[in-house]
C-alpha cells in the first residue's frame, strides 16, 4: 500500500432539529394549551485513533465525514432524536489542525483516545418552552443552531522510540532488517528508501521498543531536496536518534565524516528540538573492512567528527554487533523512562 502522511479533510457536524409550535387538541380540552417540543442537538464528529490503520491514504478517497441532523421537535411536548455522531478511524500519532487558520486542535497519540472536531448544533426551543404568565398561548418556536463545519489538515507522526537517520544507502533498512521483523527492501546497489517502516526490537518476553526508518536524508533536504525533509518529522517524537554511517562506502567516493556532517546540518536547519535530541553513532559495514584494520579506521571517523555520544560498530547485513547495540538501547530507554516518571 502506498504510504501517505498527510491528507486533508472536510468534516460536518449536524444543524440541530428545530423546535416545533403545537397545541393540544383535545376533546372537552378547548384551552389546552402549547405542548411543542424541542428539537434534538445535531451529531459532533470525532476522530478515533486505531491501530489496525497505518496510512492516510483512504482519506484521499473519502474526503467528506458528515454527522447526521437533529431531528425537529413534535407536539406533545415529544423531543427530536438526537443525530448521530460520526466516528472517524485515523492511524496512532495523527496530528489535527484547521486548514484555514492553521491552529493545531490535537493529536492522538493514544489506542482508542478521541477527538472532537466539529460540534452539532444545538436544538431549537418548543414553543411550550416560551409560554409565560402573560402568553399562555406563544406562537414562537426557535430554530437549532447550524453544526460546524470544517477543514482540516491531518498529518501523520510516527510513534516510536528509536529513529534511524542517515543518507541514502547508509544501511538502515539493513539494520532494521536484522533486528526486527520489518521486510523493508534492501539490495546490493545504491537506493533509498521510499516511505517509513516501522519494527519492533523484542529483547525478551516483557522487553521491547519499536524503531523507525525513514527515506534517506540528502544535502538540501531541510530545503525540500529529496523525501528526507517531508519525513523528517516522523523522527520528532523518538527518544533516541541512531545516527548511521557507512564506513566503506559502495563506491569508494565522498568521505564517511563529510556524509555525516551534511546529515547533522541539515537536521539542524530542519529542528532545534531534533538535533538536541541524544543522538548515538552507528559505523556500519565493518564487514567491508579487513579485521586488523576496523578499530583504527572508525577511530579516525570519530576523531575527526568530534563525536562524544556513544559510538558502536556493526555490519547489519550479518546481524554483527546489533545484539549488543539493541541491548544498550533498550537500557537506555528503560533508564530515560525511569527519568520521566520520577519527573512526572
Amino acid at each position: 500500500m502506498k504510504f501517505v502522511d498527510e491528507a486533508e479533510i472536510r468534516v460536518e457536524a449536524g444543524d440541530g432539529g428545530n423546535g416545533t409550535i403545537g397545541f393540544r387538541r383535545e376533546k372537552y380540552i378547548p384551552m389546552g394549551g402549547p405542548d411543542g417540543g424541542d428539537g434534538g442537538d445535531g451529531g459532533s464528529v470525532y476522530l478515533i485513533a486505531v491501530e489496525n490503520i497505518n496510512t492516510l491514504v483512504d482519506f484521499r478517497y473519502h474526503a467528506v465525514h458528515r454527522a447526521e441532523r437533529g431531528q425537529n421537535g413534535m407536539s406533545r411536548n415529544c423531543t427530536g432524536r438526537k443525530g448521530e455522531d460520526c466516528y472517524v478511524s485515523v492511524p496512532l500519532g495523527t496530528r489535527v489542525s484547521d486548514a484555514e487558520t492553521g491552529e493545531v486542535i490535537g493529536d492522538l497519540t493514544k489506542i482508542g483516545e478521541t477527538l472532537l472536531v466539529a460540534q452539532g448544533g444545538f436544538h431549537g426551543l418548543g414553543n411550550t418552552r416560551f409560554k409565560s404568565s402573560i402568553n399562555r398561548a406563544p406562537q414562537k418556536a426557535s430554530k437549532g443552531t447550524p453544526g460546524e463545519h470544517r477543514l482540516l489538515n491531518l498529518e501523520l507522526t510516527l510513534i516510536a522510540d528509536v529513529g534511524l537517520l542517515g543518507m541514502p544507502n547508509a544501511g538502515k533498512s539493513s539494520l532494521i532488517r536484522a533486528v526486527s521483523s520489518a521486510t523493508p527492501k534492501v539490495a546490493d546497489y545504491p537506493f533509498t528508501t521510499l516511505h517509513p517502516n516501522l519494527g519492533v526490537v523484542r529483547i525478551d518476553d516483557l522487553r521491547s521498543f519499536v524503531i523507525a526508518d525513514i527515506p534517506g536524508v540528502i544535502e538540501g533536504a531541510a530545503d525540500g531536496a529529496g523525501l528526507g525533509l517531508q519525513f523528517l518529522k516522523h523522527l520528532s517524537r523518538t527518544g533516541l536518534l541512531l545516527h548511521l554511517i557507512d564506513a566503506m562506502p559502495y563506491d569508494n567516493t565522498g568521505s564517511p565524516v563529510q556524509s555525516a556532517q551534511k546529515i547533522i546540518h541539515e537536521v539542524e536547519k530542519w529542528s532545534d528540538d531534533l538535533a538536541n535530541k541524544p543522538r548515538w553513532l552507528i559505523l556500519n559495514k565493518i564487514d567491508r573492512l579487513p579485521p586488523e584494520d576496523v578499530d583504527a579506521h572508525c577511530q579516525a571517523i570519530v576523531d575527526e567528527l568530534g563525536w562524544d555520544a556513544p559510538v558502536f560498530k556493526i555490519a547489519a547485513i550479518n546481524g554483527e554487533g546489533t545484539k549488543e547495540l539493541m541491548f544498550a538501547i533498550m537500557n537506555f530507554l528503560e533508564q530515560q523512562r525511569r527519568c520521566d516518571s520520577e519527573r512526572a
